[in-house]
Parts: structure tokens; sequence; C-alpha cells
């Protein structure tokens, strides 16, 4: 809020510090981000990267935790200018996940990189599109052949690494079969580097 306020009444928070407070994307020390609408006055402040911007209408930004900001569909648009795109990717998918109004952006469904991968694998081979991101009874699962009762789970390390992990996933796959549904489940490598095998795998499961 102070570097907003330093930055005069017409300064909204934006671009990545504006994602990090609607919570598209992790909080991390950096420079304050912050936009104004003028092509006028100091060039720097101390803390602040300064944006400016004369088409950064009132229905642009709102308040959010009391603070100017920019509002989440802007704070996109701004981050495709500024960001990688993968985190574009990112905080697009979480501002879906969490049911922000973006507009006519849209995702594909994924959460991840990974999810992502594998849904074009899964055009490249031929695969029958799945649905993605689909509750079944208390989980999400990756990927559901509704049909087929088929259900793809993608793994990556960082996310599935530890005992706690490897139970848990286990106890989630003898659920899910014990609800009457098919699993197969992949690593981020085996997605990567194995591509004709995992799409065997899954064209055989489906018939």
């Amino acid at each position: 809020m102070a570097a907003v306020l330093a930055c005069g009444n017409d300064a909204v928070l934006s671009h990545g510090s504006a994602a990090e407070l609607w919570a598209l994307l992790p909080v991390r020390a950096r420079l304050v981000e912050v936009t104004i609408r003028s092509s006028n006055g100091r060039a720097r402040r101390a803390g602040i990267r300064l944006h400016r911007s004369l088409s950064l209408h009132q229905v642009a930004t709102t308040r959010h935790n009391g603070i100017d900001v920019t509002a989440p569909a802007r704070t996109l648009a701004d981050l495709r200018r500024t960001a990688p795109a993968w985190v574009v990717r990112k905080a697009t998918r979480q501002a879906e996940f969490i049911g922000l109004e973006i507009g006519e952006i849209r995702t594909d469904g994924t959460r991840s990189d990974l999810e992502r991968d594998f849904l074009g694998l899964c055009r490249r081979h031929g695969l029958a599109a799945p649905e993605v991101n689909v509750k079944l009874g208390p989980f999400t699962v990756d990927f559901f052949w509704r049909t087929r009762g088929l259900v793809v789970e993608t793994d990556g390390w960082a996310a599935h690494r530890g005992r706690q992990a490897f139970e848990d996933d286990h106890e989630r796959e003898l659920r899910l079969r014990a609800l009457g549904y098919r699993v197969l489940r992949f690593s981020d490598v085996q997605v990567e580097s194995a591509q004709a095998a995992v799409a065997g795998a899954v064209r055989a499961e489906l018939g």
C-alpha cells in the first residue's frame, strides 16, 4: 500500500505485484510494480518499478484488501507484455481456478505445464480429448474420459516426492478404483520422454 500511496492519487498496484496481491503468483521479494495514469512525474522511486499508461481506465482498476490495484483481466494483460509465457500461463490458470473475472481470457483447464504437455501428447497421438481437472467423489482428477471411466493422473517429482506424498497417491488411487474408475498414472519424465508408450497405454485402456 505504501508504494501505491507514494506514487500519487492516480497510482495502482500492477503487473507482477498485482498478480501477487490477487494470489495468482507466489509472493517474492522484488521491486513493487505500480502503474500511474500519467506521462509525467519522477522517473525513479526507491523500491518501486514505475509504469505509465494513459490507457489505464478506471474500469480496469479496483480495490482489493484495501489497495488500489489493476483488475484481474488487466493484470494478466500487463503480465503478457512483461513476463515469460510460463508465468502468464500459471497466473491465468490460477485466476480461472479461484474464479476471478478475467473477461475473454480462457485456459485449457490445466493447472500446470505438465498437464498442458499431456494434453498436447493426446492431440499429437490422436487420442480422444479428455475432460480436465474433474471432480470425482472427494477428489479432483487430472484427466477423465467419462464414457470409458478412465482417469489419468500426471505427477511431477517436485509435488509428489517424499513418503507421505507416495502414500497419499496410492491411497487416492485405491479409493478411485473402489469407486469404479480405472486409473493410469504417469510421471513428468514419461510424459516428456516416453510419449509413444504413454499414448499407447492410454489408447489400450480407451479400447
